[in-house]
């Protein structure tokens, strides 16, 4: 075999591994702060994902309906894999996405949902794969990668109750997200505000770890930037808003 052969076929199987070498498009959060510091405009279709809260409840629930939220927006059903069935139906339709687009796999352990996930994810035409674990290795996302970029459905690994450091095992997820819950505006009057976050954006392929604060998803799924956010200067809401 030709040298030069070798080295394609090489080139080509380390971007199978690495994730790189099909691209499936991407969908725009619609916040030109974040979608532009993410390679491609947004979230990469065909891919795999990493969501995680935290220790405390709110923040968990604040993951869920980030995710949901993403999800809304894409068309079709939702496979949403997990341990033992826990998740709050009415909290997602809030962010648009209706339980009726939901399929819940109860799986009763991590390497259940792993394997549930990865036999969901070979279907295309479905809008997500949502898999519940503590932990993974990196092998298995590995596995959740390349299936997801053979069918070209997005995956996304929700680490709830995650410790905020993080693992010493390595991932092949293209992006990592964390979303804990930020104080909401005071309004003038006996009310509640729109929920807040604070987005981060811990690892992506090409892009620098980044943090910003958001008004949670509406029932459209759709996030937005603080109202006193949006009136600044680009330069000086990147320096303000950024971590």
């Amino acid at each position: 075999m030709r040298s030069d052969t070798v080295l394609e076929t090489l080139r080509m199987r380390i971007a199978q591994i690495e994730g790189t070498a099909v691209r499936h498009g991407t969908l725009p959060f619609g916040i030109t702060a974040i979608d532009r510091h993410l390679p491609g405009g947004g979230i990469a279709a065909g891919a795999l994902h990493e969501v995680a809260g935290s220790l405390d409840l709110a923040d968990d629930a604040s993951a869920t309906i980030f995710l949901a939220g993403i999800l809304a927006r894409i068309t079709g059903p939702v496979f949403w894999c997990l341990r033992w069935r826990d998740l709050f139906s009415p909290a997602l339709s809030q962010a648009g996405l209706h339980p009726d687009r939901v399929i819940h796999v109860e799986a009763g352990n991590d390497t259940n949902v792993l394997l549930a996930m990865e036999e969901c994810l070979r279907h295309a035409g479905i809008a997500g794969v949502v898999g519940e674990v503590g932990k993974y290795s990196t092998t298995a996302s590995k596995r959740l990668q390349l299936t997801a970029e053979s069918s070209g459905v997005t995956a996304f690994v929700f680490r709830r109750a995650a410790k905020v450091e993080a693992d010493v095992e390595g991932t092949a997820a293209v992006t990592r997200w964390r979303i804990t819950a930020s104080p909401s505006e005071k309004l003038d009057i006996p009310s509640l505000g729109r929920p807040r976050w604070q987005v981060a954006l811990e690892r992506a392929r090409g892009a620098e770890p980044r943090t910003w604060i958001v008004e949670g998803a509406d029932a459209q799924g759709r996030i937005a930037l603080p109202a006193a956010l949006v009136d600044r200067p680009v330069a000086q809401e990147d320096r303000q808003a950024a971590a």
